[in-house]
Order: structure tokens, then C-alpha cells, then sequence
């Protein structure tokens, strides 16, 4: 990949509002973000850079007492920043996420390895973990699998560890398209096949037993319909990537194009639903 521009921001602020800074900066076109001790590190093309949304930002959010800085840099060794700032995580005592530079340890039932690099899903995000949570209580076996904006592919992986014939993931952003296979082969996965682009524009053919979906709730709203038309009848969509106080719209939505919620579950104020096919 060709050397890029990416403009540093290193972020202070409360620790209440890590998470809320994040899924604004996402939504925003940042494409990685890093908590820190005192704050979040955020990343985006130079390119793409806009002053003013950190200046709406920190208007927006006076009480969280935000302050910032910039950088510019080539191509950053996100590994070793990862290393630095992430500990390995556990899901529900089941599944262990680490690094290739994390020992292994524990006996839980499922492991993955997941490196990034600008891409967003290590797991220590709160949709991440909902996402695999809910994974893990979904049957698998056999079944076709679409991981909507995927970006490490750490749902595709999981989709495959528990047992899915064929998974296909896909996102828009370059270094999801260049790290997602990094994953998949880290983990000697053989049945996930990486796209890049649109649910639109990759040129789906047929219908999945399971859609995952965990972007931010703009996306999944303009994108519910596609979810319900590729989905079987009987068949599964889980979405997260949004706050509790967004489910109303989503179930809304979702009501309209023949998804039926049942089940829900959150944490730290971040939300996730399942719906099943009508």
C-alpha cells in the first residue's frame, strides 16, 4: 500500500466520555480510534480532516472538558501502538481475543487472533463484545454468514470458529479490505471470503441465514432493507454500533422491512438487537 497522510488527534477528556468521543469520530470519518490514560488518540486522512468537526465537538460536549491536539504522520506501525495500549480480552469466559504478540492463555472454547491495523473491531469496544456475545448464543453450523462492515473480520472469524459453511464480509474502507484477510489467515480460517465495498455494489448472490452488522446507526438505518432482503425467512440479523436511546428508530425500521426484534442487550450505554426474519 502507498505511503498516506493520516492527521493524528490526540483527545483529552473525561473518562465517562471515552466512548461517546469514539462513536462520534467514527461517524465522523476517523478511521481508527485509541483510548488512552488521558483520553482518545483518532486518526483520519489529511484529506478528509475538517477543523470544524472537533471545533462542533468540543462545543457540543462542554461538560466532558475536551481539549486537543494535532499531528501529521505517514502510515503508522498500528501494531506496536495496539501492543502498547491493549490488553487481551475475554468475552463471557468463552472466547479469548489477543494479538499474535499476546500469549496465549486459559482453556476457553474459542480463541482469536486479531491484529489491526487502521481497521476498526479488537473486541475492547462495547458493540464489538456484544456482537461476539451474541454470536456465541446463535447456531452456526452450516450456515451462510454476511459480516456487514467488517473491518479486522473479527465477526466473520468468530462466524467460522462456530461453525458457518461460507461467510462473506465486506466494508468500504481500504485498510479493512487489506487487514480483514490478514485476520482470517491468522486464523487458518478457510470458508470467509473478504469484498470491497457497499452491500450495493458487491453483487450478493442469494441469502444468508445470519447478517452481522455492527456500524453506526445511520448506515444500518439507510442499509435495514438490503439486511431484510438478503436475509431468509427464519433467519437472523444482529446489529449493534449504537446507543440504547437509538433503538426505538432502529426496531422502527426494522418493523417496516419484516424484522421482528428478540432479543436486546447493552453495555456501558451501548446497545445491540436481534431480529429474526418474518
Amino acid at each position: 500500500m502507498k505511503s498516506t497522510q493520516y492527521i493524528e488527534v490526540k483527545f483529552t477528556c473525561t473518562e465517562a466520555f471515552k466512548e461517546i468521543l469514539i462513536a462520534e469520530l467514527y461517524a465522523s470519518g476517523f478511521d481508527s480510534m485509541m483510548e488512552t490514560d488521558e483520553g482518545v488518540d483518532a486518526y483520519v486522512l489529511v484529506e478528509e480532516y475538517d477543523a470544524e468537526v472537533l471545533n462542533q465537538l468540543t462545543e457540543k460536549y462542554k461538560k466532558a472538558s475536551i481539549s486537543y491536539s494535532t499531528s501529521e504522520f505517514e502510515n503508522k506501525n498500528w501494531n506496536e501502538e495496539w501492543e502498547k495500549n491493549y490488553d487481551p480480552i475475554v468475552v463471557e469466559d468463552k472466547c479469548l481475543v489477543r494479538a499474535t504478540f499476546h500469549e496465549s492463555f486459559g482453556n476457553y472454547p474459542y480463541e482469536i487472533i486479531i491484529t489491526p491495523k487502521m481497521s476498526f473491531g479488537t473486541g475492547h469496544h462495547s458493540t464489538t463484545y456484544l456482537m461476539l456475545k451474541h454470536q456465541m448464543g446463535i447456531d452456526h453450523k452450516g450456515k451462510r454468514v454476511l459480516d456487514a462492515g467488517c473491518g479486522t473480520a473479527i465477526l466473520a472469524v468468530m462466524a467460522e470458529k462456530l461453525g458457518a459453511k461460507e461467510v462473506i464480509a465486506y466494508d468500504i474502507d481500504d485498510w479493512s479490505i487489506e487487514n480483514a484477510p490478514e485476520n482470517v489467515a491468522l486464523n487458518d480460517c478457510q470458508n470467509i471470503q473478504v469484498l470491497g465495498g457497499t452491500i450495493d455494489t458487491i453483487d450478493l448472490k442469494g441469502e444468508f441465514d445470519i447478517i452481522l452488522a455492527n456500524i453506526n446507526k445511520n448506515v444500518l438505518l439507510d442499509e435495514m432493507g438490503a439486511y431484510s432482503k438478503f436475509t431468509k425467512s427464519g433467519g437472523t440479523v444482529v446489529l449493534s454500533g449504537f446507543y440504547t436511546h437509538d433503538n426505538d428508530d432502529l426496531v422502527a425500521k426494522a418493523s417496516k422491512v419484516g424484522l421482528e426484534l428478540v432479543g436486546q442487550n447493552e453495555k456501558s450505554d451501548w446497545s445491540s438487537l436481534i431480529f429474526v426474519k418474518n
